[in-house]
């Protein structure tokens, strides 16, 4: 059996891979861990808005309660909303039941430490050793020693939404917008949010019932937000994903503003008050060659990481950077909060186009982002490595950087999780890169057969 704990808690297809069982499981194993410093731990539990999620929570609820740990239920709320209610609640820890992005059919749990981040490797080893030891030799608790419930699902709510309209002080009076909610966690906080502001808002993905989160709506398919935001005349569209960590834009035209665009609109912001830390943006290997170009043209240093949330933050907490993440919109911004935020990422770029005094197209059009194309070489685990000691591999690599003569360039990256070595090109030839990148993939997948 392999890690239970993938790169972003345990993962599966509800009621399958992810059981009752497990749940109750990872609550009672990580109430034993997380609670060793406290007799009665206390853990707040949310999650998104899938049909799963209720049977998640009642067993992993009494996963905690079984081994003497307090539940504080804040309901539907988003991740970065357990992050943040962690500290609100002095809790010992927090727990995220979502899949994010994912099918409504597949979900998670995720652990947050209380400090508000995502647990260390050691730890989850902890608690997965317990469960794989089927808890020998833990007492079984009776009585008095076993733990309750509080049920704060609207005080909660009310705190984090209260927390969002602390880190942006501003007036949207007269400003329409547009937000995407992927009938997810934030279909009452982000609308919530923009309407204390004053904003003339127009939501869609706010019905969820349950399986239609991420149907063809959110950050990943943010084509509804771009029809809308162009039919309604908005000033600017925003899009969340299944438990809202991520952000995807979208300006007055229906262009979208990625993650890229949207960390050098706001690092460029910030840069101009004096609150840009270290003149550091983090990022990963992932991240557009339009995206360092214009930080440099800017004066802005790039701190790159390989790919996944876990490993920006690591590294903005070495070099004391207050601002990265990925592509995809999932931006942390170290001087508010412990994880990545949508709705926050959101308030922190409104707060950028409104002191420009100019349209988010006008900030945005100037960034270029290069066309890129991904190829999959299929190679075995045991040889994904193996590309790097070959030396005709390497030549061509070679070769091929020489012909986009600093205008692209070529990323060799092994699957993590799949059989694959992934070839990422970059440039302005579409039909040019991926004749490389097939050419680049087929000569990895025959050396290294």
């Amino acid at each position: 059996m392999g890690r239970m704990f993938g790169t972003d808690g345990v993962r599966g297809v509800a009621n399958t891979e992810l059981t009752a069982q497990l749940a109750f499981d990872l609550g009672k194993a990580g109430a034993s861990v997380l609670g060793r410093i406290s007799k009665r731990p206390v853990f707040v539990i949310g999650k998104d808005t899938r049909i799963s999620g209720d049977m998640l929570e009642s067993a992993l609820t009494a996963g905690i309660l079984s081994v003497g740990g307090d539940v504080v239920k804040a309901g539907v709320i988003p991740t970065p909303g357990v992050a943040y209610l962690v500290r609100h609640y002095n809790a010992d820890a927090g727990v995220v039941i979502s899949a994010s992005h994912n099918p409504f059919e597949f979900n998670g749990i995720k652990f947050f430490n209380g400090e508000g981040f995502k647990l260390d490797d050691a730890i989850e080893d902890e608690i997965e050793a317990l469960i794989k030891n089927q808890f020998e030799g833990q007492e079984t608790l009776t009585g008095s020693d076993l733990g309750s419930i509080k049920d704060a699902e609207q005080e909660s709510l009310d705190a984090y939404v209260k927390f969002l309209l602390s880190t942006a002080e501003l007036d949207l009076t007269g400003k329409k917008i547009v937000l995407d909610c992927a009938n997810g966690a934030s279909y009452k906080s982000s609308p919530a949010v923009y309407r204390a502001l004053g904003a003339d808002v127009t939501v869609i993905g706010d019905e969820p019932d349950g399986i239609n989160i991420n149907d063809h709506i959110g950050s990943t398919h943010p084509e509804r937000l771009q029809q809308k935001v162009v039919e309604v005349g908005a000033d600017i569209g925003f899009a969340y994903d299944g438990d809202a960590d991520r952000l995807i834009s979208v300006d007055e035209k229906g262009q979208i503003v990625d993650g890229d665009k949207a960390m050098c609109i706001c690092a460029e912001d910030l840069k101009k008050n004096g609150e840009l830390a270290e003149n550091l943006v983090t990022a990963t290997v992932m991240s557009n060659l339009g995206f360092h170009k214009f930080l440099k043209s800017k004066g802005i240093n790039a701190e790159i990481t390989t790919v996944g949330d876990r490993y920006v933050l690591e590294s903005m907490l070495k070099t004391g950077g207050i601002i990265g993440g990925e592509q995809s919109g999932h931006i942390i911004f170290l001087n508010h909060s412990t994880t990545g935020d949508g709705c926050l990422s959101s308030l922190q770029l409104m707060k950028a186009v409104m002191a420009s005094g100019r349209k988010l197209s006008e900030l945005a059009d100037p960034i270029r982002i290069y066309p890129q194309v991904l190829v999959n070489a299929k190679v075995a685990n045991s040889k994904k490595e193996a590309y790097k000691d070959d030396e005709e591999i390497m030549a061509a690599i070679a070769d091929c950087e020489k012909k986009m003569e600093g205008n692209g360039r070529v990323l060799i990256r092994p699957s993590g999780t799949e059989p694959l070595v992934r070839v990422m090109l970059e440039g302005d030839d579409t039909e040019e890169l991926q004749k490389l990148a097939e050419s680049i993939a087929s000569l990895i997948e025959d050396r290294l057969a």
